[in-house]
């Protein structure tokens, strides 16, 4: 072999090893690709409504129901709108909560307590506060628009026998009660499996479990069930789902701070 053949192969060589740094997807990338996907999956389901219980366990085992119903517009290029109706039992009976959620600006949150009949709003610098006693908090139940955290892959793992993606997440509101989350993405399907939260002094706070996916429209999967245990306090929220409707014709004006008074 002559040198300028030598010369020629370490020349390509090098070329292939500055191409492959030059295209190499950072773990940043990565991360942000996957989000990006899971959020394109979701996208076109336009409106639903569902019926929820939500069951309330303290550390003693002691428990207790609440049934919700769940209106929700998918709002194209910003964050969804949605309207939470307690129905049981008596002492909420007629609570609305009301969430409109951002892509860039923080989200604005109303809640209408009928025992004092006026709406409140809740403060952004408050949005890490338990919503109605649960260990979901105000944050957790805004629609999670990409913009919201910047994002890390972490690794691949096998989350209960599924395959996922873990993605590390980093809330871009200063105000929320996460430092950062950790998440397991389904690879197939590209829906969330578990998540783990941090708080502000970065110490293990919940898990949020996935479970029990349904698929409708031949597309848009939602857990059945989602189970938030707080590792601080040993209290947990199980939220149960059932009676999904799409596209039922919801309109803005079903959104708007004078329909909680109204919900029904």
């Amino acid at each position: 072999m002559n040198t300028t053949t030598i010369k020629t192969m370490t020349l390509f060589t090098t070329l292939l090893v500055v191409s492959a740094l030059l295209h190499a997807e950072t773990a940043e990338d990565k991360g942000l690709a996957i989000t990006m996907e899971v959020d394109k999956r979701d996208t076109g389901f336009v409106d639903s409504t569902a019926s929820m219980t939500m069951e309330l366990r303290n550390k003693q085992g002691d428990t207790s129901t609440r049934y919700i119903r769940i209106k929700t517009l998918e709002v194209i290029g910003d964050g969804d709108k949605s309207l939470s109706i307690f129905d049981r039992p008596a002492d909420v009976k007629g609570t609305a909560f009301l969430t409109f959620s951002h892509a860039l600006v923080p989200d604005e949150q109303w809640l209408y307590l009928p025992a004092l009949k006026r709406v409140k709003r809740i403060n952004s610098k408050n949005k890490s506060g338990p919503f109605m006693g649960s260990q979901f908090a105000y944050e957790d139940l805004s629609s999670q628009e990409v913009e919201k955290y910047s994002y890390k892959y972490l690794r691949d793992e096998t989350l209960n026998g599924i395959d996922c993606f873990v993605v590390e997440r980093y809330p871009a509101d200063k105000n929320s009660g996460y430092v950062r989350q950790i998440a397991w993405i389904n690879k197939q399907e590209y829906r969330p499996e578990q998540i783990v939260f941090y708080d502000r002094k970065d110490s293990l706070l919940k898990t949020l479990t996935f479970s029990d996916y349904q698929q409708y429209l031949d597309q848009y999967w939602r857990a059945d069930k989602l189970y938030m245990i707080n590792h601080q306090t040993g209290k947990s929220t199980l939220l149960s789902w059932s009676n999904y409707q799409f596209k039922t014709g919801l309109t803005n004006k079903d959104f708007s701070r004078n329909s909680l008074k109204r919900a029904k």
